[in-house]
């Protein structure tokens, strides 16, 4: 299982949020590319960075910091405000490795389909951010009134097969992830399923493992000193 440590960028600033609530965010790190440093130095090939000023207003405005992130070396995964194609192939050239396309896959499936015929499977995502069971738009502040197992078939259906599943009501609580949901999701789709939310034990990242899911990603948790990074990912095997 590869372990995503994780990278929220405001305002230039690495932050997170507490049950994706804006007014509850909080600065966990001084410098973004020191925290990617320390990720690689710990053993991580991957990172998980959200812009999440692109998330909620959809426009990238962390694009010079997340080019300077990238050059650490890791295999970045980016998702917040990739809503065109002109949105892949700028972050494509400054070197991300996986879009993730959050919002613009609910409103605009077929810009998730043509993205997937231009770049491959392998390199678009689709972000299923929910709460109570329904999928969240706009940096989750808005409920696009569907079901996240509904649209998580429907994505599967246009050929997706990588999904990052937020549960948001655990996200930044260190309250453990929703287990349930995600073996629901597992159930019903044959993609590679990425969870986020509510890890905050290696104990959790070891259950996460034993579903046999493609990804974790690890974010309050380690920068809570509640995670030892360099032990999940050598538990959680090859991270290619």
């Amino acid at each position: 299982m590869i372990i995503f440590p994780a990278i929220d960028l405001k305002d230039g600033k690495v932050v997170r949020l507490y049950k994706g609530d804006f007014a509850a965010m909080e600065q966990v790190a001084k410098d973004a590319v020191a925290t990617a440093l320390a990720f690689q130095s710990a053993g991580a090939a991957w990172l998980h960075l959200v812009d999440l000023d692109g998330a909620r207003d959809g426009e990238r405005k962390n694009a010079r910091l997340v080019e300077k992130v990238v050059q650490v070396g890791l295999r970045v995964q980016l998702g917040g405000g990739l809503r065109a194609m002109s949105d892949l192939e700028a972050v494509f050239a400054m070197g991300v490795y996986r879009a993730v396309i959050g919002s613009a896959a609910v409103s605009d499936p077929d810009f998730v389909r043509a993205a997937i015929a231009r770049y491959g499977a392998d390199r678009i995502a689709v972000g299923i951010d929910q709460r109570g069971g329904h999928v969240r738009t706009a940096g989750w502040t808005e409920d696009a009134g569907i079901d996240y197992l509904d649209f998580a078939k429907q994505m599967e259906d246009i050929g997706v097969t990588k999904l990052v599943f937020t549960d948001i009501d655990t996200d930044g609580t260190l309250s453990g992830p929703c287990f349930e949901r995600l073996q629901a999701l597992q159930d019903t789709v044959g993609c590679d399923i990425i969870s986020s939310g509510g890890v905050s034990s290696n104990q959790d990242i070891a259950a996460l493992h034993q579903m046999d899911l493609y990804g974790a990603i690890v974010g309050k948790a380690w920068y809570a000193g509640a995670v030892d990074l360099r032990e999940a990912i050598r538990e959680g095997g090859p991270q290619q």
